[in-house]
């Protein structure tokens, strides 16, 4: 099972190839890692969230989610950094989907894809926001 964020390798690894314990995939979460519905997502929903160093280790830390930039950042950063603990705690489900029209063209195929097959719900508001 992979012990950290899709993004990152683990050591040992070299670029381009993975170990056969290592992650089913460099882009992409493991789909153990991902929540079953939007519901599980509880994360704030206002104020400013600091998320901890294993998933921003540089550069800003710290974000209002009042900023529609600086939340949609945050969300990035959580998806692609993030595992299973590091998105029920830091995204909100409606958030979520509120801004997953933008927010799918800031992450990569991989992540973008697998959130997508395991939420439904995901690409169906993205298919309404933009109509």
């Amino acid at each position: 099972m992979n012990t950290h964020g899709p993004g990152l390798l683990q050591a040992g690894e070299q670029s381009g190839l993975r170990q056969a314990d290592g992650p089913t995939s460099r882009r992409g979460p493991d789909p153990d890692q991902l929540p079953a519905a939007l519901s599980e997502l509880t994360g704030p929903t206002s104020g400013a969230v600091s998320l901890p160093l294993h998933l921003a280790c540089s550069g800003l830390r710290t974000f209002a989610l009042s900023d529609e930039n600086l939340r949609l950042g945050m969300c990035r950063i959580a998806l692609n950094t993030g595992l299973y603990e590091d998105y029920v705690r830091y995204l909100d489900g409606d958030l979520l989907a509120c801004a997953w029209p933008r927010l799918q063209k800031m992450v990569g195929r991989g992540i973008r894809t697998a959130w997508e097959e395991i939420i439904p719900g995901l690409c169906t508001n993205s298919a309404e926001a933009a109509a």
